[in-house]
């Protein structure tokens, strides 16, 4: 017997329960899917005050449903796997070809037998590449979650789509926070991720979880439907994931290693004074006193000392000392270093310090936010975006003299200009708040990055990296000779 393809409705989806406080949506709505009747009120199981009566009213005012009867829509019923491939075969044709038909009648047979209603549907989505195998066999059974959203993703062209959610989903699902009843063995898991990113689904609870083997109602499919069609209705997630990558709590103290003090030691031990500026660091102090076992401390033992120390502490640029000044008694052999920033009077760097920090933690925090840096990416990766933010926010500051500020951090992130040691400790400090280990490396008149990018040493000099973007991917990655050659 000869079935006409518009007699039923052909439903999909899931939608995971409204969330509270949809976001408008910036993208237009396709022209296919803009109402074409009014919902005339005739299914007597959708009432006015139901969650789903504006999705059920939109889904008829686009002529993708007539009902489950000509009076019923049938909003608590299992959606089964025939009808959610019809549904997408429906929804494709029409934002395709302007009819929901017309995709599926080059493949209606000259007798369709009307058990077999949904076949040219199904040729139509695996003659566009949408539909696999994989569903074959399981018609007539209820469709899980996680088959609806493997159509639904497939259904229409990504482009159609913006990831509204991608930080938040990313992060989220990586922590486990959210979407915890997904994995790597979860069928369809991209599918499903994608609709989160995309606001299509929002999930069932709090933690936003899919419920991927559960069915879905009508109800439920109306909702995400008009989702798919509509970008107004997309929603985009409140979901606080912050605290898995916000650096808000670090301070400078948590950004050294510590090392072990040694009260005495030989002038030229680097390694001594090395541990000694990290235990001096992560102690939030700015003072080291030593007592040497040289026979008399004279000024040139007290100049060498010095010079060992600036060299060192300059290695931890981000930290914002670049001055040192130093008491001793050549009696008792006792020595006191103090480091300082000769940028900025005491006080005045004592607050630059902090508002450098805190603007460093809310770059970080927002490119995190902003889905610039994803969890999923490498610590080359992440260097990269970084780098690309600082050499896009600075300029070099050709005005400069030694004392001008733009040798600072704080002139980089506030000012826009920057020399070379402001790119330098504006860049580590972001690199340390990553958790990335970096140093710097020093000539004469320059001075750059030195980082452990997924174990490999690399060279990065955001200082000539913000000459124009055109050389910028020259100097990130550079190697040990390749960064020395230049000199």
């Amino acid at each position: 017997m000869k079935r006409h393809l518009t007699a039923r409705l052909l439903c999909l989806l899931l939608c995971l329960a409204l969330c509270s406080g949809l976001t408008v949506h910036a993208v237009d709505r396709p022209a296919a899917f803009t109402p074409s009747t009014a919902y005339d009120g005739r299914f007597l199981d959708v009432k006015e005050t139901d969650w789903f009566y504006p999705n059920v009213a939109t889904l008829f005012s686009l002529g993708l449903t007539r009902g489950k009867t000509a009076d019923l829509f049938g909003v608590y019923d299992n959606i089964s796997v025939k009808e959610v491939i019809g549904f997408a075969a429906r929804v494709r044709s029409l934002y395709f070809y302007g009819d929901a038909e017309m995709g599926a009648m080059y493949y209606v047979p000259e007798e369709l037998d009307e058990e077999l209603w949904y076949l040219p549907y199904v040729l139509y989505l695996k003659s566009d590449g949408v539909l696999d195998d994989s569903l074959d066999g399981r018609m007539d059974q209820a469709a899980s979650r996680s088959q609806t959203a493997h159509l639904a993703a497939r259904a229409l062209p990504a482009e159609l789509f913006l990831p509204i959610n991608d930080a938040v989903v990313s992060v989220g699902y990586a922590t486990h926070a959210f979407i915890p009843d997904v994995d790597e063995y979860t069928p369809y898991q991209r599918d499903i991720l994608q609709l989160y990113k995309w606001g299509v689904v929002s999930g069932s609870d709090e933690m936003g979880r899919f419920f991927p083997d559960e069915p879905i109602t009508r109800s439920e499919f109306s909702a995400l439907l008009t989702r798919l069609t509509d970008p107004a209705l997309r929603v985009v997630l409140d979901w606080d994931v912050s605290a898995y990558y916000s650096a808000k709590a670090k301070t400078y103290a948590d950004l050294v290693t510590p090392g072990t003090y040694r009260r005495s030691h030989d002038l030229n031990d680097l390694t001594a004074i090395d541990s000694n500026i990290r235990y001096m660091l992560s102690d939030g102090a700015s003072t080291i006193s030593l007592q040497l076992t040289e026979e008399k401390v004279n000024e040139a033992m007290v100049s060498a000392l010095m010079e060992n120390y600036l060299t060192t502490i300059r290695k931890y640029i981000e930290q914002g000392y670049n001055a040192v000044s130093c008491s001793y008694n050549g009696g008792t052999n006792r020595v006191t270093m103090r480091f300082y920033s000769s940028l900025f009077s005491d006080g005045a760097f004592a607050t630059a310090r902090s508002r450098t920090l805190s603007e460093a933690i809310r770059i970080h925090d927002q490119l995190w936010a902003d889905g610039v840096i994803t969890s999923d990416m490498s610590q080359r990766e992440k260097a990269y975006a970084y780098y690309d933010y600082i050499c896009s926010h600075c300029t070099y500051d050709y005005q400069a003299v030694d004392n001008s500020i733009s040798h600072s951090a704080y002139s980089l992130f506030f000012n826009g200009t920057a020399v070379c040691d402001g790119y330098t400790a504006a860049y580590n400090l972001l690199l340390k708040l990553e958790g990335i280990d970096c140093t710097t490396w020093s000539t004469e008149s320059h001075i750059w990055t030195v980082a452990t990018l997924d174990g490999q040493t690399c060279h990065i000099d955001t200082t000539w990296g913000s000459q124009s973007p055109a050389v910028r991917g020259s100097y990130f990655g550079m190697t040990e000779r390749e960064s020395l050659s230049r000199f």
